[in-house]
């Protein structure tokens, strides 16, 4: 796999993907009592947090999109 996900990407990836998963447990909003968003916001942030962790993203591959520099 060659890295496709850049820096500041994988920052705002890693921050998301935390907020993803703690926002249904933490918070108490009625949008939130819904089980699809209750429990499909973690499985999208832990999504988002192994695509930082890897440096590598499925989706920017199929697209051709590349936020990472060579250096």
């Amino acid at each position: 796999m060659i890295a496709n996900v850049g820096t500041l990407d994988r920052l705002l990836r890693l921050v998301l993907g935390v907020v993803l998963i703690a926002a249904p447990f933490l918070l108490d909003l009625p949008l939130l009592a819904n089980p699809v968003l209750k429990y499909g916001l973690p499985v999208v942030g832990l999504i988002l947090g192994a695509t930082a962790l890897i440096r590598f993203c499925p989706l920017y591959a199929i697209l051709g999109v590349r936020t990472h520099r060579d250096s």
